[in-house]
């Protein structure tokens, strides 16, 4: 039998609902002023930054940063708490040295070792250097005669990295090392030279495409002593290298997430996720990635809990740990959660330091267009914004997206990221403080304004439709890139397919 509302109440019901989208809306906007107020945001960075240091997962500093933070969720009231998952390796540099010498030349060049090389003998590794220009196919050709490759040192020369060349070129730095690293390997090689691609003697280190599983030593050496020892190879002079690479750890061990909610009121049950990642790698403090996008997320929990403010569903807010060497932070948190994934209705990440939003990659997911935009309308003067749909692969978005579940990354100049990524000068000084505060009012905008939503008009999809995304987008050979292919492949990362 269908109920009967009699007319005299539909008014009131009407008013009713009027006045709760109010509320809602006044929600969001109490929420956009207090963001772009003065709040802890910039003195919470700092501490993490320039107290606490570099954050390499595994690490006592990793540690520290996660009781910190933990503890920045609990003063603001936000109930929080650690969350375990495996690291399948412990990797970090406890020395380092190299020399470059014949019988006349002798140097000794500041180089790091890329994460999972494995340690030296403690006299070093030594092998004579082979100039090979950019390592392309037919650099490899020309010089790979009677296999005269195997068992030395690839000096590979890079492109500079600068901030006009940005996030294109980090990515196209990754593409490279994929062929070289596979080459490299193919030949027997002793190991890799990278010529630093930032100037002034800057050092960094990345994932190598093999991840976890990397077999070769790699090496990063600083730009002009890298060019130097290319000179003296090409004007005829034979030399070689020492390296001496001291590690610590080989093992698994566990490592921890951290995890804080607001319990929604209308679906408790659903839940919008923003993330970012804690750790970071440890030559530099950790500002740009991805300390600033911490702080935002810690600082948005705080406001949100201290205006009052009860969305209609749970907002979870996670920084993960383990990004940086595999993305096994958020890999971990959806073997933990599998249960409840159906209920996840969006995991949004900022991972490109403090750059301005310009909107967000939906990741092939066309049907939450619409909404996105939708929810950006009150923060429209700090745009314009726009959304791109190409998947994006390399942060912690990953394993939702491959889990089906709808997925943001925010979209964010190049700025200053790409110059200092993952170097030494990725510190305090470099955050765009003001910036900062203005992507935390987008973000905050984004996520409480899908809280709210009325309806959801999408759903988890299914492991047909994740299959077709990867075909559709062709997103394997950027798996490959940071080590992700093999696991989609073997069914062991991703939804069972």
């Amino acid at each position: 039998m269908k109920k009967i509302i009699p007319l005299v109440l539909i008014p009131t019901l009407l008013m009713n609902a009027a006045y709760a989208t109010s509320i809602f809306n006044s929600d969001i906007e109490n929420l956009i002023t207090t963001l772009k107020a003065p709040t802890p945001i910039i003195s919470d960075l700092k501490q993490l930054t320039d107290e606490i240091g570099g954050r390499l997962t595994g690490t006592q500093a990793n540690k520290k940063s996660v009781n910190w933070a933990l503890k920045k969720f609990h003063e603001a009231g936000v109930t929080a708490k650690k969350e375990p998952f495996t690291m399948p390796r412990a990797w970090s540099e406890k020395t380092i040295s190299a020399k470059v010498f014949n019988r006349q030349i002798n140097f000794s060049p500041r180089i790091v070792a890329m994460p999972f090389t494995k340690k030296t003998h403690y006299r070093g590794l030594t092998a004579i250097i082979v100039n090979l220009n950019k390592g392309t196919e037919s650099d490899f050709e020309k010089v790979n005669t009677d296999l005269y490759l195997k068992d030395k040192w690839l000096l590979i020369e890079t492109d500079i990295l600068d901030d006009k060349i940005g996030i294109n070129g980090l990515f196209q730095e990754y593409t490279n090392a994929v062929t070289i690293e596979e080459r490299a390997l193919a030949v027997e090689a002793t190991g890799i030279i990278y010529m630093s691609s930032r100037p002034k003697n800057l050092l960094y280190r990345h994932l190598p495409s093999s991840g976890v599983d990397n077999k070769l030593p790699i090496v990063v050496m600083e730009r002009e002593s890298a060019q130097r020892t290319q000179r003296l190879i090409n004007s005829g002079e034979s030399l070689k290298l020492t390296a001496k690479i001291n590690i610590l750890g080989e093992k698994s061990y566990q490592a921890n997430n951290v995890v804080a909610e607001i319990t929604g009121d209308t679906f408790p049950e659903q839940i919008v996720l923003i993330g970012a990642h804690i750790d970071s790698f440890d030559l530099g403090t950790g500002a740009l990635d991805n300390g600033a996008n911490v702080s935002l997320v810690i600082d948005l929990a705080r406001q949100i809990k201290k205006l009052g403010i009860v969305p209609k569903r749970t907002i979870r807010f996670v920084l993960f740990n383990g990004e940086e060497q595999g993305m096994y932070g958020s890999w971990g948190y959806t073997q933990t959660h599998i249960d409840e994934l159906d209920n996840h209705i969006l995991a949004t990440i900022i991972d490109i330091g403090t750059g301005a939003i310009s909107g967000f990659f939906i990741n092939g997911r066309e049907e939450i267009k619409a909404s996105v935009d939708s929810v950006l309308h009150p923060v429209a003067e700090l745009g314009p914004f726009s959304q791109v749909i190409d998947p994006v692969v390399g942060t912690d978005n990953y394993d939702f997206m491959m889990q089906g579940i709808a997925n943001l990354v925010a979209n964010q100049a190049n700025a200053n990221y790409a110059s200092n990524y993952h170097a030494q000068s990725d510190t305090f000084d470099k955050v765009d403080q003001w910036q900062l505060k203005i992507n935390s009012a987008i973000m905050g905008a984004t996520i409480l304004g899908i809280a709210n939503l009325d309806e959801i008009p999408w759903q988890r999809q299914t492991a047909e439709q994740v299959v077709e995304m990867v075909e559709k987008f062709n997103i394997e050979q950027a798996m490959k890139t940071f080590g992700l292919q093999q696991g989609w492949q073997d069914n062991k990362r991703g939804i069972q397919h």
